[in-house]
């Protein structure tokens, strides 16, 4: 039902960045590696990621770092 569905933030690139701490370069060597979400296009020169996938992201490296005593 997409009238149900709730409303996402678009994240741009500076936004990742200050959410994540980490730097462009390091964000794109883990999307090669699928090891973090990919944006997506919202018109034909600009992308953004989605605000819930980062915060899965997030979420799925600290209960790793909690569980396993490293880094995720």
């Amino acid at each position: 039902m997409e009238g149900n569905r709730k409303m996402q933030r678009f994240l741009r690139l500076e936004d990742v960045q200050h959410y994540t701490g980490l730097a462009t370069s390091t964000l794109y060597e883990l999307m090669d590696r699928g090891d973090f979400p990919r944006p997506i296009p919202i018109t034909p020169r600009r992308v953004a990621w989605l605000e819930s996938d980062v915060a899965d992201w997030q979420k799925s490296k600290i209960a790793i770092a909690a569980r396993t005593g490293e880094p995720a």
